[in-house]
């Protein structure tokens, strides 16, 4: 183990590790600012409160990155760690809906336990990519991976109980991110084009099938608060007392940091204006006292960590190697997509969080792994390399 740890570490990713820790603790600055007004006026806790939990939250989160970082990706390959995975992901997924809660949004998707929560639809992300890419790896190298009639059930049936689970929370943003996720582990896998059409295809028919079984349980589901939020996407400012309430006053938080912002600290719009500000509109906290300057340092961060996972799975011939960074990649950039344009009105508010900035203590855990791994991989390619 000394051995390979010390291969492996010559060949550490240290622009990926730097930008993923910058990023956390830029994020732990900023969930201070956005949370201290909403912990004393909502709660009548502390002002670092919040800050203090995302703080335990990160001492856990890097040592997992490095515990992820020197697990070899191969492993996941496994027909053990595969039934693992799934067994565990499966567990999370159906406890979620009997002893599971949420919040003011409708959802059901957090299982609380002593010490804090758990977001199993945070975990199932991970896990798709990580069976998604063994899957089909095993096919790649038995030569069945564009013969679509041998062993592509598995898969898909996987996708479609993760699916209908996690809609049935009602967690939509999360439902759109892990099946975009599949489809782009299927891509990076080497399919010919028109097998991977077909693939996608039969993805949207199980997709279908599931918001049809949502559709049959909506009353169950209790899905008007859902589509609320959709009327609010769609005119905002016709409900800004109701729905649109939290749409609206991110729009006001954004306009009033302009260039340069009101000033670490000095936002409005978190003193009760702005629901759960340190949350999935942590972006509209920055724009207010950052300003624009705040906003590019956050994006240009994670569109660096998506790069990097595109360029290594581009520079790989591994394809296990391939899928997981370009799945990764997608969980990064997806998210980040979902988030902001829900924040923008670009698309409905689904309120999943800010990949590394918003609290959360299953997110930044989950997504610190992610990185792990792709530091893993990133590892693997650059010693794959030396030996070329």
């Amino acid at each position: 183990m000394i051995p390979y740890i010390k291969r492996y570490l010559k060949n550490f990713d240290y622009p990926l590790f730097f930008v993923y820790l910058a990023l956390c603790l830029f994020g732990l600055v900023m969930i201070y600012s956005a949370s201290m007004g909403w912990a004393v006026l909502n709660y009548g806790w502390e002002p670092d409160h919040f800050f203090n939990k995302q703080k335990i939250n990160l001492i856990i989160a890097i040592p997992v990155f490095f515990l992820a970082a020197f697990f070899p990706y191969k492993h996941y390959k496994s027909r053990f760690m595969m039934q693992l995975m799934l067994i565990v992901m499966f567990t999370l997924l159906i406890l979620v809906h009997f002893i599971g809660s949420g919040g003011a949004s409708g959802s059901q998707s957090w299982i609380h336990l002593g010490f804090g929560n758990i977001q199993p639809s945070e975990i199932a992300k991970v896990v798709i990519v990580l069976y998604y890419a063994s899957i089909f790896t095993k096919k790649y190298e038995n030569g069945t991976l564009n013969k679509l009639n041998e062993s592509v059930g598995p898969p898909l049936i996987v996708l479609f109980f993760v699916f209908v689970s996690i809609m049935m929370e009602t967690d939509i943003g999360n439902t759109m991110i892990i099946s975009f996720v599949a489809i782009s582990v299927i891509a990076a896998s080497g399919i010919k084009f028109k097998s991977f059409s077909k693939m996608a295809g039969l993805i949207g028919v199980v997709i279908c099938m599931g918001l049809l079984a949502i559709y049959l349980m909506k009353d169950q589901l209790q899905m008007e608060k859902r589509l609320g939020r959709l009327g609010a996407f769609l005119h905002p400012f016709e409900d800004e007392k109701g729905f649109g309430y939290q749409i609206v006053n991110g729009y006001i938080a954004i306009g009033s940091g302009g260039l340069k912002g009101l000033g670490l600290g000095n936002s409005n719009q978190k003193f009760g204006y702005l629901p759960e500000p340190h949350t999935d509109f942590i972006m509209a906290i920055i724009a207010e006292e950052l300003g624009l300057t705040g906003v590019l340092i956050v994006l240009c961060g994670l569109f660096f960590l998506v790069f990097k996972g595109i360029s290594i799975a581009l520079s790989t011939r591994d394809p296990q190697a391939r899928m997981i960074a370009a799945g990764i990649a997608s969980i990064i950039g997806f998210q980040t997509f979902v988030n902001l344009g829900g924040m923008l009105g670009i698309i409905p508010l689904t309120g999943v969080t800010l990949p590394f900035i918003s609290y959360g203590g299953t997110s930044i855990i989950i997504f610190s792994a992610a990185i792990g791994i792709l530091m893993n991989v990133s590892m693997f390619v650059k010693h794959e390399k030396t030996k070329a």
